[in-house]
């Protein structure tokens, strides 16, 4: 695969999920109906709900910050990868198999994303023991 096209399918994911965890961190925020109702049904509390917001619009913002803040992007990964297991172990506890479908589709959609993150930064040179030697 080209660095050209890690990095295009690095910035549609960048996208789609800056979409998706933007969108669903501003539906925390202002209380939208579908999001905030299923995430009481699944048991978390309200002071929960909104700081689930904070985190995911701040995270939004990280990932959209072009060429910085590399390690604090991993720790936004990261932070989504725990969102997406919660919520499919909430709901799959909760509601059922069914309600997992949208964890399961972000699960990969980040996956792949966060993929090429790293391969674009084993390309730059950037990650530290990312198995790229430098030449001497």
């Amino acid at each position: 695969m080209t660095q050209k096209t890690t990095t295009i399918i690095y910035r549609t994911g960048t996208a789609l999920t800056s979409l998706w965890f933007g969108a669903s961190g501003f539906f925390e925020l202002t209380k939208n109906p579908v999001v905030w109702d299923i995430t009481v049904q699944l048991g978390y509390p309200a002071h929960f709900i909104y700081l689930l917001g904070v985190f995911k619009l701040s995270g939004v913002a990280v990932l959209l910050t072009p060429n910085r803040l590399h390690r604090l992007k991993e720790w936004v990964f990261a932070g989504i990868f725990f969102d997406i297991i919660f919520a499919f172990v909430s709901k799959l506890a909760v509601i059922g198999l069914a309600a997992t479908l949208d964890a399961i589709v972000a699960f990969v959609m980040v996956s792949v994303t966060y993929a090429m993150f790293r391969r674009l930064e084993a390309y730059s040179g950037s990650v530290p023991n990312s198995g790229v030697v430098p030449a001497h």
